[in-house]
């Protein structure tokens, strides 16, 4: 996956958050059932980060950004900010 499948596929997370929180205002899914999605949501959205910066990390390294690795959701979601 390059830099802009990435980037598409955050975009696409983002617009489903926005759509879940409409969603809820009108009464068309649970507020469970909206804080779910959001959650999964969450732990993708940080692999795509974790993924792009590891793609330009390596770039800005001099090595191949394609050799980066979608990490574990257990591994992104331990880190520490």
């Amino acid at each position: 996956m390059d830099d802009k499948q990435i980037l598409s596929r955050i975009d696409a997370f983002v617009a489903e958050e926005a759509e879940l929180r409409d969603k809820l205002q009108k009464g068309e899914l649970s507020q469970a059932q909206e804080q779910q999605r959001l959650r999964a949501l969450e732990v993708e959205l940080d692999q795509c980060w974790d993924l792009l910066r590891q793609r330009r990390a390596r770039r800005d390294a001099g090595e191949n950004p394609d050799q980066a690795a979608a990490r574990p959701a257990s591994e992104v979601e331990g880190y520490l900010q």
